[in-house]
């Protein structure tokens, strides 16, 4: 069975131009970047060639890089840095609709005794910009955002906010892991003081991310132990996986007029498509966002039936509604964004790339309505091909939901 594969924000496949230039250094090229030797040196001049390419794609110098072991770690360590410059500062403001990087180390700063302002978002997911502006105060040690939503693909002002911040004397953080190789990008012309990345969202391996640090940025390492990334991250570096992004930096930045041509007509037929089928919804502005990413909700239907069944014909994607085993609360984005109960619940997001084909595009379209159809008809909210529920719910009380109960 020929697989589609439509799951590129959760990760991508790695480029053969990627694994070529890893691979000498899983084999001859095993030597210490550390080392005095001719063979750590080798490894050490591979090592500030990827550098480059990565400082290229990000438009900012080779320096302000440092390399981490994910998006993850990268924004945990942003987010400890500035607070632990700052001692004196204890209020952090961030989004609802953030990864769980941000939203978990928030909550346990709250619980810490820190103030934690989450801004919210409308029904299109954009951010309330006047709130955000509202939110910030003397006592602001760090304002972290989403470039890009990983569920929605929906873009945050980051340039405008970065800029506000530094007006005000806030350190300004942006999760970009979503937006890096999809959008243009260009630090040098914005205030944003530090930036997370992570490889395998553009085709590197899994295990290697990024944090852009602006020069100057007052900085306290996550991780303590030698002088490996200037003192900012110690650790012996993972050689391979570096040169890797290194590689993958290059790619991107040759496939960004691609993301934004025919990878977002493909993503754009593909989703009229879909929106044919009946009580079908689009979450999520549909300009402001990534050229690659839909989320869509099909009512009545549970996402994760969807998946499976999408699986069981080969084509790979991922549920909007983030359910866990055993609940059927949804996704806190489509939560914080209004969106009904009843269509939440059947949000499934899909995400192109590059390697993607129109041909793979038409098959899709082709499976799609059976599985819908399928599904619907044995749904008991939906009869006789029409919803037999009514969808004036936009949140689920568990003692009115007509689904719960």
């Amino acid at each position: 069975m020929e697989t589609i594969y439509l799951d590129n924000n959760a990760t991508t496949k790695v480029a053969p131009e990627v694994l070529e230039a890893m691979l000498p250094f899983f084999k001859e090229e095993y030597g210490n970047p550390s080392s005095m030797h001719h063979k750590g040196g080798d490894v050490a001049a591979a090592l500030r060639r990827a550098r480059l390419s990565l400082a290229s794609l990000l438009g900012c110098e080779p320096h302000e890089i440092v390399y981490t072991s994910c998006g993850t770690e990268s924004d945990n360590t942003a987010l400890w840095s500035a607070l632990r410059t700052q001692p004196d500062k204890r209020h952090l403001v961030t989004s609802k609709v953030e990864h769980s990087a941000i939203i978990n180390n928030a909550a346990f700063l709250a619980r810490q005794g820190y103030k934690v302002t989450e801004i919210g978002v409308d029904r299109r997911g954009l951010l309330d910009f006047d709130e955000l502006k509202a939110a910030l105060t003397p006592d602001t040690a760090l304002v972290s955002l989403l470039w890009a939503n990983n569920e929605t693909g929906v873009l945050f002002p980051i340039v405008e906010t970065a800029a506000l911040c530094r007006e005000k004397g806030i350190v300004f953080h942006t999760d970009a892991v979503q937006a890096v190789g999809k959008i243009p990008i260009n630090l040098k012309e914005t205030c944003i003081d530090m930036l997370s990345l992570s490889g395998h969202k553009l085709h590197a391996p899994k295990g290697i991310g990024a944090l852009y640090v602006r020069h100057g940025l007052k900085f306290a390492p996550f991780m303590i132990g030698g002088h490996q990334e200037n003192g900012r991250r110690g650790g012996t570096e993972n050689v391979p996986y570096i040169v890797g992004v290194g590689a993958a930096a290059e790619l991107s930045e040759k496939n960004l007029p691609e993301e934004n041509g025919r990878v977002k007509a493909m993503r754009d037929r593909l989703e009229e498509g879909l929106l044919k089928i009946p009580s079908t919804i689009v979450n999520g502005d549909r300009e402001l966002r990534l050229p690659n990413t839909s989320n869509v909700s099909f009512e009545y239907v549970e996402g994760e039936s969807i998946l499976f069944h999408l699986s069981h014909a080969g084509i790979c994607a991922s549920s909007g509604s983030a359910c866990t085993s055993g609940s059927l609360e949804p996704s806190h984005v489509l939560r914080a964004m209004g969106v009904p109960f009843t269509a939440a619940h059947g949000s499934i997001r899909l995400s192109l790339s590059t390697a993607n084909t129109d041909a793979e595009i038409d098959k899709a379209l082709e499976i799609f309505p059976a599985v819908i159809s399928k599904l619907r008809d044995l749904s008991p909210f939906w009869k006789d091909g029409a919803p037999a529920l009514d969808n004036s719910l936009l949140t689920c009380d568990t003692n009115s939901c007509q689904i719960c109960n």
